[in-house]
């Protein structure tokens, strides 16, 4: 059984930073792909940022220049580094993972609010 653990997120004025984390735990898994997506209220899940097992990233238009996806497979964790936030930017961000064998999963996500 895999359980993913978000973190990190909080209350920030606009143009600060934040870090997200998503950690896998567990046994008996393999993660390929990890994503970033969120959901404001009253609007869809939309993505955010991508990385792949080999270290590739993709970046939704709105984000790209002020988010950075990366992750260390040792510890089974992908970050999202945000910076120059801006109040649109507010969403439940939601962790995603490629797992095998058990295929894509989802984390509960955290709270992001950008607000002054």
């Amino acid at each position: 059984q895999v359980q993913l653990a978000e973190s990190g997120g909080g209350l920030v004025q606009p143009g600060g930073s934040l870090k997200l984390s998503c950690a896998a735990s567990g046994s008996g898994f393999t993660i390929y792909a990890m994503a970033w997506y969120r959901q404001a209220p009253g609007k869809q899940r939309e993505f955010v940022a991508s990385i792949t097992g080999g270290g590739n990233t993709n970046y939704a238009l709105n984000v790209k220049g002020r988010f950075t996806i990366s992750r260390d497979n040792a510890k089974n964790t992908v970050w999202l580094q945000m910076s120059s936030l801006k109040p649109e930017d507010t969403a439940l961000y939601l962790c995603w993972v490629d797992l095998a064998p058990q295929g894509g999963n989802w984390g509960r996500g955290t709270q992001v609010t950008v607000s002054s």
